[in-house]
């Protein structure tokens, strides 16, 4: 945005706390008209609120009321959701519960991953606002409270929220390798204190029960879920390139049978013996 920005001759900043007196007056002294704020993450005080005549508009990425708050793309993504859309509200000082203005909904299916339903919310965002903006401008809203009551809320996700724990089931987990693909930083297990990350994955019924976390076949490469296996397609070693799931397990060193886990396993070094031996015959050890 600011790159875009710049190339137009707009002016742009990033202030730290755009709260602060400085900039409250800065804005003023812009004399907005209308204020929007697009996947922006600090809540913005009534004063800034205030100060746009035809209002403070926020475009949220879910169906509000449900998914309020940080990372929805990523969170209806790995709650298997079919789902999902974008929100234009009115802002108030409550994160993302203002009267909506304008939805649309965008289905998500069953090969989407966090890149490609991206690039659906942005086509949604961009037909819902050429719909809202003439309306905002003449002041002739047709905004509609929301049910607080319906509301859910979901946290800003981490890198940690990535790992892979083989107890759950197959489709769980191929739901969280969509989630957080690429350009997140990925799905991530260990074969020993090897790390690996999870690019893409299919699902698998087709083959025996086995203990959670056990390599099944490696090329294909699937491992054992608590209920089904799980395909890994594509990822790679933590310092390596993409690669296809059978060359990762060659990279990774893994045989069919061998047990993965959600945490680095280190073998412990056992101690080294050793015999003394003199002319007589054995003396001890040590």
């Amino acid at each position: 945005m600011a790159r875009l920005a710049a190339e137009q001759g707009i002016p742009v900043w990033a202030p730290e706390d755009v709260n602060h007196p400085l900039w409250i007056e800065r804005i003023r002294e812009m004399k907005p008209d209308v204020l929007f704020s697009f996947y922006y993450r600090n809540l913005l005080g009534d004063e800034i609120l205030n100060l746009a005549p035809k209002g403070a508009f926020n475009l949220h990425g879910s169906l509000l009321p449900k998914y309020r708050g940080r990372a929805p793309l990523n969170w209806v993504l790995a709650n298997g959701e079919s789902e999902t859309g974008v929100t234009l509200h009115r802002m108030v000082n409550r994160a993302d519960a203002g009267d909506i203005v304008a939805q649309q909904a965008v289905a998500i299916g069953a090969d989407d991953a966090a890149l490609t339903l991206h690039r659906k919310l942005c086509a949604a965002a961009t037909e819902l606002l050429s719909r809202a903006l003439p309306a905002i401008l003449a002041g002739t809203t047709d905004e509609r409270p929301q049910d607080h009551s319906q509301a859910t809320y979901v946290r800003r996700r981490t890198p940690e929220d990535g790992r892979l724990d083989w107890e759950l089931p197959a489709q769980t987990l191929h739901n969280l390798v969509r989630a957080v693909s690429d350009p997140w930083p990925g799905a991530f297990g260990y074969a020993g204190a090897n790390k690996f990350i999870v690019w893409k994955s299919r699902v698998r019924h087709d083959l025996p029960a086995a203990k959670p976390g056990t390599v099944l076949s490696i090329a294909p490469l699937i491992v054992a879920c608590q209920d089904g296996a799980l395909e890994i397609v594509t990822g790679q070693t933590e310092r390596g390139v993409y690669m296809q799931g059978a060359q990762l397990a060659q990279a990774l060193g893994l045989v069919s049978g061998a047990v993965i886990s959600s945490k680095p396993v280190v073998a412990i070094k056992r101690r080294t013996r050793v015999l003394i031996l003199g002319v007589n015959g054995f003396i001890g050890n040590h």
